[in-house]
């Protein structure tokens, strides 16, 4: 497919869409399908069969970030949107459009009927969302723009929103060294947690030498796998692999626009000269992985993906691989280890895999935000992406709000928005009547930050500064009955047990971390066992081989200093001294 066949197809599906004076769209992304959204949208369809003069359709379309209110139903050009809406909410819905022309069925010409019916339904008006209070309004959207319009198993619906433009205009108009420059300059970073610049490592793959042509396993060993016959130069490889607590920003954005991050990987692939790619997602993402496997075929079949894309000299082809549920495997060298066959452990760096990679070939590593930046980038340019977000960290982030607040889902906001403005303006606080206490950043891996420091801004420096990290983008708040000895021990339990084991200070060290933070619990410990919990937490993040154990001890460090006297109030009374007697006794 040339661009003019591009805009030829995608201008068709516009005109299906203008063909219709209403269009109501039904979350079918995980969480609203957990709620019968499903459901919700083929009672939809049907029901507006008996209206063919209506002129509506409903299409089931991406997430719209208010998740804990699902289902979602948003109408346009009305620009409204319902929450929390059933099938039995579907009559008044498609009555309340259809009034001004479309005549009553005969059941609704029974006096009784009628009037039965308008008892038992729900006042629809009590369901729609104020799109102006915070949790909308402070957005900005990149990544998760037009979610609520692109159907995410339908390619014709991508296109229409202007998908795959950014990747034929590379093919055609842009050299890969530009294509580069262009990331560079816009200074994204990984969305995956380390937030190296995005630039630099494609631009490091890009000049990196191929490997041998083929990868020979160690005398004496049998290889778990083999490259492909006609093993390519560079390898790419998107890392899906979203594992933290509470965490669901890559799933929802695979779930519900596959495209974008396809079109963002094949535009990688171009820059940095790779011809085979893969996704390498979590098996307990079941909806994601079907819908991403629908988005290849799809572009396979209009030859978006394959040979000789878009008419161009440039061929590229994408799989799928399942992980197991590793943890470990979201670090780059780990996950390169399982992809190959072997057992998920990470090895020394350098060298780095964008030398030495898969198969022993250079390999580029990117998560799924930040592949899903790239088209955006590429269509609006750098400059517009850098005039967002901080000096040092551009853009937009994607998170994960949850735990203990009002307004709990999917965000995307400018970097550099404080903790404040989005855990109690977007996030509205804690419910009941409770009072926020602090907030986990980062996952497992992350810090504990208290309310006292919620003017924090929401970078990557001002995070590790406080002890914290971005992470892949998961909020978890927490209120006034959170113990904060105990959300230290429930993370440390998380990493001893995701603990790969291949090196002793993470192997080792998580457990007896995690022994200490029981005995403090229980109300044995002593004095000094703060002093130990807080040297062992700091060798364990110097000697460790890989991310997970280098920053496990966060959540332990963070808490000891904010939280300290929580940790003091559960040590053991201190022992008399012999021969000491109690007031009041003789």
């Amino acid at each position: 497919m040339n661009p003019e066949e591009l805009q030829r197809l995608a201008e068709e599906e516009r005109q299906q869409y203008r063909r219709h004076r209403y269009r109501i769209g039904v979350c079918i992304a995980g969480g609203c399908l957990s709620r019968g959204s499903g459901e919700l949208l083929q009672t939809l369809q049907t029901e507006l069969t008996r209206y063919p003069q209506l002129s509506c359709r409903a299409d089931g379309v991406g997430c719209m970030g208010f998740c804990a209110q699902g289902p979602l139903v948003s109408l346009q050009p009305a620009d409204l949107l319902y929450q929390q809406l059933t099938p039995q909410d579907v009559p008044a819905l498609v009555a309340g459009l259809s009034a001004p022309t479309i005549p009553p069925s005969p059941q609704q010409n029974q006096p009784e009927a009628s009037a039965t019916r308008q008892a038992q339904a729900p006042p629809l008006a009590a369901k729609l969302c104020d799109l102006s209070q915070p949790f909308f309004r402070r957005q900005v959207k990149v990544v998760l723009d037009q979610f609520a319009t692109i159907e995410p198993e339908r390619i014709e619906s991508y296109l229409a929103a202007g998908g795959y433009r950014a990747l034929l205009d590379c093919l055609y108009h842009r050299r890969p060294a530009a294509i580069i420059k262009e990331i560079t300059q816009s200074g994204l970073r990984g969305r995956g947690g380390g937030g190296y610049p995005t630039g630099l490592k494609w631009a490091a793959v890009a000049k990196a030498a191929a490997a041998s042509a083929s990868h020979k396993p160690p005398a004496g060993k049998i290889a778990q796998a083999s490259p492909p016959a006609a093993d390519p130069r560079k390898y790419l490889i998107c890392n899906a692999d979203e594992g933290d607590p509470g965490a669901f920003m890559d799933r929802s954005i695979l779930e519900s626009a596959p495209q974008r991050v396809l079109e963002g990987m094949i535009i990688a692939a171009y820059a940095v000269g790779a011809d085979l790619g893969y996704f390498f997602i979590r098996a307990e993402y079941p909806l994601a992985v079907k819908r991403l496997q629908q988005a290849i075929r799809q572009a396979e079949k209009l030859g978006l993906l394959g040979s000789a894309i878009g008419g161009s000299s440039f061929s590229f082809k994408a799989e799928i691989r399942l992980g197991a549920g590793a943890f470990v495997c979201g670090e780059e060298t780990a996950l390169i280890a399982s992809i190959e066959g072997g057992r998920g452990l990470p090895r020394p760096r350098p060298p780095y895999p964008a030398e030495h990679g898969l198969w022993g070939c250079p390999t580029l590593i990117n998560n799924v935000e930040t592949l899903a930046n790239v088209p955006a980038i590429i269509k609006r340019g750098a400059r517009w992406f850098a005039d967002l977000g901080t000096a040092t960290s551009k853009g937009t982030k994607v998170f994960a709000l949850a735990g203990k607040v009002r307004n709990t889902g999917l965000i995307e906001v400018p970097m550099g928005m404080s903790l404040g403005e989005i855990v109690n303006e977007m996030g509205g606080g804690a419910p009941a009547g409770a009072r926020i206490k602090a907030v986990q950043t980062g996952g497992p891996s992350g810090g504990c930050i208290p309310a006292n420091h919620f003017n924090l801004p929401v970078d990557y420096e001002s995070l590790q500064a406080e002890g914290s990290i971005m992470g892949s983008g998961g909020l978890i708040v927490m209120d006034e009955n959170a113990g904060m000895v105990d959300v230290a021990r429930f993370f440390m339990e998380f990493c001893a047990d995701e603990s790969c084991g291949k090196c002793a200070p993470c192997r080792v060290g998580t457990r007896v971390l995690l022994l200490l933070l029981e005995k403090i619990g229980r109300g044995e410990g002593h004095p000094d066992d703060l002093t130990r919990l807080a040297e062992l937490s700091h060798l364990v993040k110097e000697a460790s081989l890989c991310g997970l154990g280098q920053s496990a001890p966060n959540p332990i460090l963070s808490t000891l200093h904010f939280f300290r006297q929580e940790y003091l109030d559960l040590l053991a009374p201190k022992p008399e001294s012999p021969g000491t007697s109690k007031p009041g006794t003789s």
